[in-house]
This record gives C-alpha cells, sequence and structure tokens, in this order.
C-alpha cells in the first residue's frame, strides 16, 4: 500500500481520529507513537523519528547500559519507513484506530541492520538471489488467563461458568465456549489480510492454537505472526481476560510454542523439497542439515527469555535435543507425511514468545547455509525415545547466551550490530533477574540456615 491508497484507506474512514506508528523490537515487541490522523501523511512518508536503541529496549523498556548508540552516539534518531502493510485497525478499542507498521532506516537511506525486521529481509534477499522462494507458515499457542485474581489462572466458561482447568486438546466444548472471542479473532484476522486456518484447544486448559496459512512471503509470514499476537491480545482483554503468548505461563501444563513450517520453490513454482518420494529430496536434506548446525546457537532466538526454558523439557513436546524425523513431534525437525508437492520442513523449537522475524531468519538463515554447504543431517529419529540421545539445546539462559554470541552460524545470519545489542540486553535482562530474591528463597532460608 503506498502513500496515496494509505490515505484514501482513511479518508473512507473518518471515524479514526488517531493513529499508532510503532516499529518491532529484538524482544517482538511494538514500539512507538499516538500519532493524530492529521499527520498521516508525514508518517507515510517515512518522515517518522525515534532513537535507533529503541530496537534494543529491554523487556521492561529499559536501555542496554552498555549500548553505543546511546552512551557513544548520543542516542540518535533514526528516521521511521512504512513496511508497506498499510493501516491496520485495532477494532477492540474504545475507540476507533489504526496501527501503521513501521521499520527502521538510516538518515542515508540505507536500512538498519539492528532492526529485527530488516534481519529477515536480508535472508529472504539472498533466497531470491539465487531464484528460490520460501513458503512459511506459522502455528502460535496461547493461554486465555484470568487474571482477576492474585495469581493467574485458567479462565472460567463464560456458559458455564466452570474453571477450564483440565485438559483440554481437541475439545470442541472449550472451543464453543469461548466462541463469540474466537469470532471476533477470524474477523480481525480477515481485516488484517491475515490468512488463517483452524482454531484447536491445546493440552493445557484454556489453550489454544490457531494456524495460519502458507505465503510465498516470509516477511509478510512474519509481520502475521507479529499482529496476530498483538490482536489477540487486545481482543482477549475485550472480554475480561489475558491471552498469554509466554512459553510456560503454568508449571504443572504444556508450554506454548511457535512451529513454522516451510517449503521452498524454485523459479518454476517447483518444491524443490520433492523428490517424488516420501524421503524428500537431497536438497531437503541437506536444508535439515543446515538447521540441526544453527540450531544450538540460534536457540536464544528461539528461546529468548528467561521463562523460555521451563517449557524446553525431555519427554515433552517441547523439545530439548538437537534432532530430526520423519512425522514425529519429539524431533526438534519434524518433516510431515502428505503428498510430494507439500512437502515441507517443520522446525518445533521456538516458543510463542519468541520474536518472530528473528525466528524465520535462524530458521531460513540456517536452512540456507546447509543447502549452500551441502550439510548431510545425522540418521533421522526412528521411535520417540532417541530424542534422548544425541546433542542437547542449552539448558539455560545463560548458556543460550554464550552460544548465540559464540557461534559461527549466528554470524552468517545475523548482522553484527544486531549480535551485539541481542546479546548486551539479554545479558542486562538475566542480571535483573539474578538480583532478585524471591518470596520462596526468603521462605526457605530466612530462618532456617
Amino acid at each position: 500500500m503506498d502513500t496515496n491508497e494509505a490515505l484514501a484507506w482513511l479518508e473512507r474512514r473518518p471515524e479514526i481520529t488517531s493513529l499508532r506508528a510503532a516499529v518491532c523490537d529484538l524482544n517482538g515487541i511494538l514500539r512507538g507513537k499516538r500519532v493524530p490522523v492529521a499527520q498521516a501523511r508525514k508518517v507515510l512518508e517515512g518522515q517518522t523519528r525515534m532513537p535507533y536503541s529503541i530496537a534494543c529496549l529491554d523487556i521492561w523498556g529499559e536501555d542496554w547500559k552498555g549500548n553505543p548508540l546511546v552512551y557513544q552516539m548520543g542516542d540518535v534518531d533514526g528516521l521511521c519507513a512504512p513496511t508497506g502493510r498499510g493501516f491496520l485497525p485495532m477494532n477492540w478499542l474504545g475507540s476507533p484506530t489504526a496501527l501503521l507498521p513501521l521499520w527502521m532506516v538510516c538518515e542515508d537511506g540505507a536500512p538498519f541492520l539492528g532492526d529485527p525486521r530488516r534481519a529477515l529481509a536480508e535472508i529472504c534477499a539472498r533466497y531470491a538471489a539465487l531464484g528460490l522462494t520460501p513458503v512459511v507458515a506459522t502455528e502460535l499457542e496461547f493461554y486465555l488467563v484470568d487474571t482477576s485474581a492474585e495469581v493467574p489462572s485458567p479462565p472460567k466458561s463464560p456458559v458455564t461458568q466452570r474453571l477450564l482447568d483440565g485438559d483440554g486438546a481437541l475439545c470442541i466444548d472449550d472451543l464453543d465456549h469461548f466462541e463469540a472471542f474466537f469470532t471476533d479473532v477470524y474477523a480481525a484476522c480477515d481485516a488484517h489480510g491475515i490468512p488463517v486456518d483452524s482454531a484447536i484447544s491445546e493440552n493445557g486448559g484454556g489453550q489454544f492454537e490457531i494456524n495460519l496459512l502458507h505465503v510465498a512471503d516470509p516477511l509478510k509470514a512474519a509481520d502475521d505472526a507479529l499482529y496476530f499476537k498483538r490482536f489477540v491480545k487486545g481482543i482477549a482483554r475485550k472480554y475480561g481476560l489475558a491471552a498469554s503468548f509466554m512459553a510456560k505461563p503454568f508449571l504443572d501444563r504444556a508450554g506454548n510454542g511457535f512451529h513454522v513450517h516451510f517449503s521452498l520453490l524454485d523459479r518454476e513454482g517447483r518444491n524443490v523439497f520433492d523428490n517424488g518420494g516420501p524421503e524428500g529430496s537431497e536438497t531437503m536434506l541437506h536444508a535439515v542439515g543446515g538447521l540441526l548446525d544453527a540450531m544450538r546457537g540460534s536457540s536464544l532466538v528461539f528461546a529468548p527469555h528467561l521463562n523460555s526454558y521451563r517449557r524446553l523439557q525431555p519427554d515433552a513436546h517441547s523439545p530439548s535435543q538437537v534432532c530430526w524425523g520423519y512425522e514425529t513431534r519429539s524431533a526438534a525437525v519434524r518433516i510431515p507425511g502428505g503428498s510430494g508437492a507439500a512437502r515441507r520442513i517443520e522446525h518445533r523449537v521456538a516458543g510463542a514468545d519468541a520474536n518472530p522475524y528473528l525466528v524465520l531468519a535462524a530458521i531460513l538463515g540456517g536452512a540456507l547455509y546447509g543447502m549452500e554447504r551441502r550439510i548431510a543431517p545425522p540418521e533421522p529419529l526412528v521411535a520417540a525415545e532417541d530424542a534422548r540421545s544425541g546433542a542437547t539445546l542449552p539448558a539455560d539462559w545463560k548458556l543460550a547466551i554464550e552460544a548465540f554470541e559464540q557461534s559461527g552460524s549466528t554470524g552468517r545470519i545475523f548482522a553484527p550490530i544486531l549480535r551485539e545489542q541481542f546479546v548486551g540486553m539479554k545479558r542486562q535482562e538475566l542480571q535483573v533477574f539474578s538480583q532478585q530474591i524471591s518470596p520462596f528463597e526468603h521462605d526457605t532460608y530466612l530462618e532456617t540456615v
């Protein structure tokens, strides 16, 4: 959507009086401004200015204390240009409002390589140079949560007022109880141009998954996932609930995953992962090899927060080993069954708390390296218990930060400025958490030792 089209869109909606102009930071949080609609042209022409450093604010919105953009360069502003998506209505708010997605550029028009959306765009450009188009779909899990009590809990059914505290995998009743919520979510998907597929109830009480359909544009797939999370949260608030994409909001319930499916088309539109058989092409196997090669180094992308590592546990559908297999959900990388034309790779490591741009950049970047270097994967898993053997993913946040910083694979995928900013910001978050004393710690030691 160009400037004139976007302005015409606004003219047809005179009820909209304010806009949200926002960029996505490294944590996947939208940061920006409330703008009067009278200033829409200025924003659409890329004249909005915000500090480059906002791309690297920590989870609490604080500057990374070692950020050279802040403490050496004076926290200089960059320009924020529209991504081309146009305005997205925010119908859950009390007054008519629309979001305009932006990304950061330098004063001379060059891309700002610390922007997470730019990281994915750079990977997409490398595929395009080879005449290849990734086709991507995402699956996002989330909990509807009752936050009215002191401790967050599963929600009550609006129909029966009973607590949804049992396992509810593929339970139609659970979906029916929240029919009004899901109707609004699907309407929002339609209004945002997000191709949506099925919704299911998942293993945890009040946990659901909505699948977004394959699109032949990884940037749009990541955009869709980001905006989807935004409006699901907003619509949940409309119904007096919270929608949580936290990786593990409840210790005794399933975690929230962010599964990514992708195939690869050549210039003629042929799926290069298809060789006519169920095993997939040599190109597909090399892509798998690259994914496994990059997996440990990229774990901080897939599991970016302290809580993320509560989800990545052995003997769960959330992988903790670097492995792959056909039709096994115990594997980090799964090759689903189906027709050859639909041959694809499913990457199952990321949590729903991860940044969609960084996740897709890490996955597609790892796969590309494997195809370029013709990396052969190890033997696939034969049984679920085989997933307990082999290399493991980093077991905690600190190890993941170190692996990301030291990995050669992340250096091939992400620009130096993004790596520096991401590592510095995550170390700061880790330090803040390490300086907290929990009530449980007090209860355990205060008068005991």
